[in-house]
Parts: structure tokens; C-alpha cells; sequence
């Protein structure tokens, strides 16, 4: 089994705990995405800004002449085609593309918000609740986290659990 890891914190605080424009967005985040807390947002924010940061370096190692540019073209092409596999970018997307990202982008690709899109849960917060009941499966395979990261090739296989109580009663229903 070998040595269980360190828990760390995926997200960092505000600098600023009471500025009044911030705490607005973050509640109306909070609030249209159905999250639990605020960490769970700050979270996504962590994510964001790591791939920011990837994409201001490399924007700058890309003009370097010789085999540090060539080696950071490689690089931004593959943060790019990792952007889009999550279904964050498009396909020709550039690393200015990057920079353009906002929360919501990553927030749209959660497990609960795609549930909900789907149409699966009438409400934001029936599809967490769904998720965590474990109702909803991804590609056949029961997932409990309402932060899963969709991927592109998962979203058209989303569906109810085959053991729910829910996917039996939908199917008489029809």
C-alpha cells in the first residue's frame, strides 16, 4: 500500500478576506454553480491561475532562439491539447487563449454542472445530490464527487447509475 500522502491544501485564500466586490462574485458563483463552500471555488481559482502562470512562461520562452524555443513550442502545445481533451479550449486554440480563461470555464466542466445541463437533475443542487448518492455514473462507472472534471470524450456518457432507484423508476415511466 505504501506510505499514505500528505494531505495539502488545493487552494489558497484571499489576500483580501472582506472586499466587498470579490465576495459578491464569489456568492453568485457559489450560488449558479451549486457549490458546498467557498474552498471549492477557490479551488477551481488555484487551477486557473497554475495554468495562467504555465502560459505566461511559455509565452516567454517561446521567442528564445534555438532549441529553448522549439522546446517550449512543444511544451505550450501540449498544456493546450490538455486544455482541450478537459473541454476547457477549443481545438486551434493558442496560449493567449489561455490567458482569456476564467473560473466559470473550469466550473462549466464539473460533474454536477453537466448533470444539470443534461438535464439528468432539475435543479443545480438535485445534481449534486444526485452525484453524491451515487445515482450518476460516468462511462458505466458509479462517481460520488461533484467536482469530477469532465472530460470530452466522457460528456456524451453520462447517465444515471444501472442499480439506482432512479434510473428503474425513469425506465417505467416510459
Amino acid at each position: 500500500m505504501g506510505d499514505p500522502k500528505r494531505h495539502r491544501k488545493k487552494y489558497t485564500t484571499p489576500t483580501h478576506p472582506w472586499d466587498k466586490a470579490r465576495l459578491e462574485k464569489e456568492v453568485q458563483l457559489v450560488i449558479k454553480y451549486g457549490l458546498r463552500n467557498k474552498r471549492e471555488l477557490w479551488r477551481f481559482q488555484n487551477i486557473l491561475r497554475k495554468y495562467r502562470r504555465v502560459a505566461r512562461d511559455l509565452l516567454a520562452e517561446i521567442d528564445l532562439p534555438g532549441k529553448e524555443g522549439e522546446i517550449a513550442k512543444a511544451k505550450a502545445q501540449t498544456v493546450i491539447r490538455k486544455l482541450y481533451k478537459m473541454g476547457i479550449l477549443p481545438e486551434n486554440a493558442t496560449l493567449d487563449d489561455i490567458l482569456n480563461l476564467s473560473v466559470e470555464d473550469f466550473l462549466e466542466r464539473r460533474l454536477q454542472t453537466m448533470v444539470y445541463r443534461q438535464g439528468i437533475a432539475k435543479t443545480i443542487k438535485q445534481a449534486r445530490q444526485f452525484i453524491i448518492h451515487g445515482h450518476v455514473a460516468v462511462d458505466g462507472r458509479r462517481v460520488t464527487s461533484p467536482s469530477f472534471i469532465v472530460t470530452r470524450d466522457l460528456e456524451s456518457k453520462i447517465s444515471l447509475y444501472k442499480n439506482s432507484p432512479l434510473s428503474k423508476t425513469e425506465t417505467e415511466v416510459v
